[in-house]
C-alpha cells in the first residue's frame, strides 16, 4: 500500500498502522497525554500546534523541549477559545480535561474538522500486529484493578504494562519500540467520550455511579460514555451483576461476533 499524500485527509487514511506524516494536529491541552501525543506525532512527519490556556512554569519547560523539535506552542487563554486562523487544520486531539462544550472543540466540531482522544489516536496509529488491549473503566475501582491486571500479566510471562489513566500514556504504551504483548488500560470516562474506536480484547465497567455529571451534562451520556469500552470488543464483555447499568451497557455495545459476556457477582459462579 503506497504512503498518503500529505493532503490525504485522516479519516482516508488507512489503519492500524496510520501514517500522520504531513497532517496538520492540533492538541489541545499540554498535560502528560498532551505531551506525548505532541511528542509522538512530530517524531513520525505531523506539523503540530499546542494550546493551553496555562503558562505555568512547568508547562514553559516542557513546551521548550519540543519547540527546539519543530513544535509549535501558543500559550494563554486567548489561544483556546476557538480554532487558530492563520492555518488550516486536519485533526484535532483533545487533553481529557477539556469539556465537549469548549469553545474551541465546538468550534472544530461545526468546520468537520475530527476531535480525537489520545486513546484513537493511538489505536489507529498502532500496527495491526501491535499489542492487545484489556480495557477497565468505572466510576470507583479503576486503578486498584488496573494494577492488580498488570502484575497478573507479568507474572503471567507477558511483556505488560499499566496505561491511560495510570502509568504510561496509552500512545507510548502502543508504539513502544520494543513492543509491548498486552496494554493493561484504566480508561475514564473523558477519555471514552472522545474516543470511537477501542476494539479492546476485553474489558469491563466495574461500577457506575453519579460522577462528572456537568461535565457529560447527565447520568445517561456519563454511563453511555463508560459503555464506549465495550465497542469492538472481541473476546469478553465484563459486567458486575450488582450493578444493572453494566449489564445494559454490554447489552447495547456492538462487539465482535463471538464476543462473551461474562458477569462478576460475589457469589458461587
Amino acid at each position: 500500500m503506497s504512503a498518503p499524500g500529505p493532503t490525504t485527509p485522516v479519516l482516508a487514511r488507512a489503519w492500524p498502522g496510520l501514517d500522520v506524516s504531513g497532517l496538520r494536529i492540533l492538541v489541545t491541552g499540554f498535560g502528560v497525554s498532551g505531551f506525548a501525543i505532541a511528542d509522538q506525532t512530530m517524531q513520525r512527519g505531523a506539523h503540530v500546534l499546542v494550546v493551553d490556556g496555562n503558562q505555568t512554569p512547568e508547562i514553559r519547560e516542557r513546551a521548550e523541549i519540543l519547540e527546539v523539535l519543530g513544535v509549535e506552542f501558543r500559550l494563554g487563554p486567548e489561544h483556546t477559545r476557538t480554532l487558530p486562523q492563520d492555518r488550516e487544520i486536519d485533526l484535532v486531539v483533545t487533553s481529557p480535561g477539556w469539556r465537549p462544550d469548549q469553545p474551541l472543540l465546538r468550534a472544530a466540531a461545526d468546520a468537520g474538522i475530527p476531535v480525537w482522544s489520545e486513546i484513537e489516536l493511538a489505536r489507529r496509529m498502532q500496527a495491526a500486529d501491535g499489542p492487545a488491549w484489556l480495557g477497565i473503566t468505572g466510576t470507583n475501582g479503576k486503578t486498584t484493578t488496573v494494577t492488580m491486571l498488570e502484575s497478573i500479566l507479568q507474572h503471567a510471562g507477558l511483556r505488560a504494562v499499566a496505561c491511560g489513566n495510570v502509568g504510561l500514556p496509552v500512545i507510548e504504551a502502543a508504539l513502544d519500540p520494543e513492543g509491548f504483548d498486552v496494554l493493561a488500560l484504566e480508561l475514564s470516562s473523558f477519555q471514552l467520550h472522545w474516543t470511537e474506536h477501542l476494539d479492546c480484547e476485553a474489558a469491563v465497567v466495574l461500577n457506575v455511579s453519579a460522577d462528572h455529571l456537568d461535565w457529560h451534562g447527565g447520568s445517561d451520556a456519563y454511563a453511555q460514555a463508560k459503555g464506549r469500552i465495550f465497542e469492538g470488543v472481541r473476546t469478553a464483555c465484563v459486567y458486575s451483576v450488582a450493578d444493572p447499568t453494566t449489564r445494559h451497557l454490554v447489552e447495547e455495545a456492538d462487539v465482535v461476533e463471538g464476543a462473551r459476556a461474562v458477569g462478576l457477582a460475589l457469589g458461587p459462579p
